[in-house]
């Protein structure tokens, strides 16, 4: 993927497997430079794929309402943690193709890690903070093989605190992509809301400087630096419904690279 800070359009670097060329739409993604470097692109999946996605999310909320969990502190949403109901048509982001197309497009070396949540905004939800998402993650001890991603669910490694029974070794690892895919909302038009406000700084009172829409089958991703802030904004006429997910990266090299200070515990 080439880049120009104007959001010219460039074809999706990495290797694509053969697979996810059948169900890509296209290679068209869009690189950004403002506020920070990201990646944006709208009719990511071809609609015989797009469409059973969403229609997944959507059953999930209707028949098992109870799954979706307001348990995130100062994030007004509901989550239901997607290693949690894996299969049908939603294991696709949990791939290990998908992970490394990410992990290409971005110029990041993933461990293989990925943490996945189903987000729910109902109307009227308050807008959120600014964060920068450099948080740590937790997983077992051993990686997942080359041709597999490993999940929380997939251990009894507590994800967010590394706790885990005696005998269990634990490996801490800093999150270091995220993605926000956009699926099974209603058609959105300005004054909806729901956007994710792209920041230059923590500073939210400096106001955003990119706002990205959560328009049905797009996604925004990006690397995960102490500079990546973002922050959901209010939707007062609308739900918004997203999957959002998160490569890791080695807590060395986090460290290396900005300091252990840089790392936001939970």
């Amino acid at each position: 993927m080439t880049s120009d800070g104007a959001g010219q359009q460039a074809a999706a670097a990495g290797k694509v497997g053969s697979a996810l060329e059948d169900v890509l739409a296209h290679r068209r993604w869009v690189r950004r430079g403002a506020p920070f470097p990201h990646v944006v692109a709208q009719n990511v999946f071809v609609p015989r794929v797009y469409e059973p996605l969403a229609a997944h999310f959507a059953g999930l909320l209707r028949e098992h309402p109870e799954a979706f969990r307001r348990d995130m502190a100062g994030y007004d949403a509901a989550g239901a943690g997607l290693d949690r109901h894996r299969g049908g048509p939603l294991e696709l982001f949990l791939r290990r193709d998908w992970h490394d197309l990410i992990a290409g497009v971005t110029g990041v070396a993933g461990t293989g890690d990925v943490s996945a949540s189903l987000h729910h905004h109902q109307p009227g939800s308050a807008a959120g903070w600014p964060h920068n998402d450099l948080n740590p993650g937790w997983f077992p001890a051993d990686p997942p093989p080359a041709d597999r991603v490993q999940v929380p669910a997939d251990g009894p490694v507590s994800y967010h605190h590394g706790t885990r029974p005696d005998g269990v070794g634990a490996r801490e690892t800093v999150r270091a992509v995220a993605v926000l895919f956009y699926l099974a909302n209603p058609p959105w038009q300005r004054g909806d809301g729901g956007e994710t406000a792209l920041l230059a700084s923590g500073d939210r009172g400096r106001g955003p400087a990119t706002l990205v829409p959560p328009l049905n089958n797009s996604l925004v991703l990006f690397e995960c630096t102490p500079h990546s802030w973002h922050a959901f904004c209010a939707n007062p006429r609308t739900p918004r419904n997203s999957l959002v997910m998160w490569l890791h990266r080695p807590k060395p090299d986090v460290v290396t690279r900005w300091g252990e200070h840089s790392i936001v515990r939970w």
